[in-house]
């Protein structure tokens, strides 16, 4: 394999930018700031990660549901948490035609209180729990930070769950299944490698008893937020009145959970943990071509028959489900057409000239590996098959590997500052990440100018030597978490 070194993206923020414009993924000109266009060659692949996504929840028990856009505002005035965090966030909906409502009513932000007014109607026994929804939506935030396609929006695409349980135990549950459809479905599916987090309790969902979020690493050592699950408890259910008769007749009170992976960020952390310097690399299942075919030409040959073979290996592959072009653009050179579509993340790409008839093989060029090598002729369903195997395990072990790069484990706060500076992520012991250690991470923020204490992990029991201290305070340590800055 040719060394990733020689493919590493100088200037991470050139690349994000240029690749979206480029590879014709989303369109930024329409003209209300923070509300993107998104173009058919990014949309396909997210439709199908939609795809996925939707068959784990219905498999795993969710119920779809189809939810109202708006919400009144006497919904959120009823959970003074959830209306504190949101409200400088919603864009709200305050008249029809030229005369104003009664009330505002809101462009969701996310769907709590709006799930929770209904579930007071459809909640009525212990038979009915576990009840298990969602539903697939767009949502509405004014994010007053710089907007970015597909990370950071003011209209971004989602799935939320919404669930309700008969103990808070049977919720803790749901929130670890709702980790390990995330490890199932980013780093199995989408080869995107992260960290699950508790978060601080200052830092998470407003109304949530704990917040869980899952981590990601990009290329310029800068963290991305991905799905987040949130254990509720009672905190919905009592305030929207959502209770249910147990086995002994007793009326008792409702535990929730809420998940919301964000498809449309979860693409865009997809673009930019397995890019590189040629451009986008998407995993074969999810590419919207898998294989371009480009026939070479070259003056004083005979083109007939190298496009007859190139039309009956497409035709062949398309009869075994593979999503294929024929690139015969015979304005532009063999070198202009190569770079296309690498830009564009097609996972394989077979060239085929008049020599290669003559020798009865192709050129074949797998974009995982950025390998070019030969194939006789008579292989070429075989290598396919083998690449469409290979390809996102490829991926995944490429990611891995540069994830785990990223993350240091100091001691010292000099070192922590030293590791945020070489846009790394730094694990470090902290004395607590309740309330009373809440000073210690905005010290970290302002003297690391972002560096965020991100929680702490949840896949393992991660605990500071017996005679840590936190790299702040110097109190005693009673934890180890991960700081870095947020993309």
């Amino acid at each position: 394999m040719v060394s990733s070194e020689e493919y590493k993206i100088e200037d991470f923020n050139e690349w994000f930018n240029d690749i979206i414009f480029k590879a014709e993924l989303a369109d930024q000109r329409y003209n209300i700031k923070g509300f993107v266009v998104f173009r058919p060659w990014s949309v396909h692949s997210i439709s199908l990660m939609y795809r996925l996504y939707e068959d784990k929840l219905n498999e795993t028990g969710h119920q779809q549901v189809i939810m109202p856009t708006l919400i009144p505002e006497e919904n959120f005035l009823k959970e003074s948490e959830h209306v504190e965090g949101f409200t400088p966030e919603v864009f709200w909906v305050t008249e029809h035609g030229t005369e104003k409502f009664e009330q505002k009513y809101a462009l969701r932000p996310t769907s709590e209180t709006a799930f929770y007014f209904m579930f007071k109607y459809w909640l009525q026994s212990y038979k009915d729990l576990p009840m298990k929804t969602y539903q697939r939506a767009n949502v509405f935030r004014y994010d007053s930070k710089a907007t970015k396609p597909f990370i950071r929006g003011r209209e971004f695409y989602w799935y939320e769950t919404h669930n309700l349980f008969e103990t808070i135990e049977d919720a803790e549950e749901q929130v670890l299944e709702d980790m390990q459809i995330t490890e199932e479905m980013l780093h199995q599916e989408f080869g995107i490698p992260f960290i699950f987090f508790k978060r601080p309790q200052w830092d998470k969902f407003p109304g949530a008893i704990n917040t869980y979020a899952a981590d990601a690493i990009i290329p310029n050592g800068k963290v991305l937020q991905l799905p987040s699950t949130h254990l509720l408890g009672d905190k919905f259910t009592k305030t929207f009145e959502v209770k249910f008769k147990d086995k002994d007749e007793q009326v008792k009170y409702a535990f929730g959970t809420c998940y919301g992976p964000a498809i449309s960020r979860i693409y865009g952390g997809m673009i930019c943990v397995h890019g590189d310097k040629l451009g986008l690399r998407i995993p074969f299942d999810l590419a919207p071509v898998q294989v371009i075919i480009t026939p070479l030409y070259f003056k004083g040959e005979d083109t007939e028959k190298v496009e007859k073979l190139c039309i009956e290996i497409a035709e062949s592959l398309d009869k075994f489900g593979y999503k294929v072009k024929i690139d015969d653009q015979k304005e532009k050179s063999p070198k202009e057409r190569f770079t296309f579509y690498e830009m564009k993340g097609v996972p394989v790409r077979i060239e085929i000239g008049p020599k290669d008839i003559f020798e009865g093989v192709a050129t074949f060029f797998r974009r995982d590996l950025n390998e070019k090598y030969k194939v006789y002729l008579a292989d070429i369903y075989d290598e396919i098959k083998k690449i469409k195997e290979e390809f996102i395990t490829n991926l995944r072990e490429q990611a891995d590997k540069n994830f785990e790069e990223k993350i240091v484990t100091v001691t010292t706060y000099d070192d922590l500052k030293e590791v945020l500076e070489k846009d790394q992520v730094a694990r470090v012991p902290l004395c607590s990440i309740d309330m009373d250690g809440k000073g210690c991470a905005d010290d970290i923020k302002t003297d690391t100018k972002g560096g965020e204490v991100r929680g702490t992990r949840m896949d393992y029991e991660d605990v500071p030597e017996d005679d840590a201290i936190c790299v702040v305070c110097g109190k005693k340590a009673g934890c180890m978490v991960y700081v870095g800055k947020s993309y």
